[in-house]
């Protein structure tokens, strides 16, 4: 029901009636794949269904709003944001170097310095 809310909204805001066949007509007309039946647009006006993931990116680009938005809501936005502020602000230089350096590791060595770096904050956990 949620995504079918959200759904809704972003059709009035991009100034269309929140109906199928409105929504039908504008989703055919921008989608390469095969097209969707009028049933299957109304069980996601109703919140009977959530489309795939390569219609729901074509919604929301007919709908001019960002498809995590449009599938998830704007709160996983904002949490999205939130981590990457975090992680902007708490990464320096000698940060990013280091995981440069990690990343360039083969994977049984990647594993076992996870492994010391989840010891260590386990053992400094408040």
């Amino acid at each position: 029901m949620e995504f079918a809310n959200r759904l809704r909204a972003a059709m009035v805001a991009a100034g269309l009636e929140p109906r199928p066949g409105v929504l039908l007509n504008l989703f055919n007309t921008h989608y390469w794949g095969r097209s969707v039946t009028f049933q299957a647009v109304s069980r996601w006006l109703r919140g009977g269904a959530i489309p795939e993931q390569d219609k729901l990116i074509t919604l929301a680009k007919v709908l001019k709003i960002e498809p995590e938005v449009l599938r998830f809501g704007e709160g996983v936005r904002q949490s999205v944001q939130e981590h990457r502020q975090r992680w902007d602000e708490g990464v320096g230089y000698l940060e990013r170097e280091t995981f440069d350096a990690f990343l360039q590791l083969p994977a049984p060595q990647r594993k076992i310095i996870r492994e010391v770096i989840l010891t260590f904050a386990q053992v400094h956990k408040p």
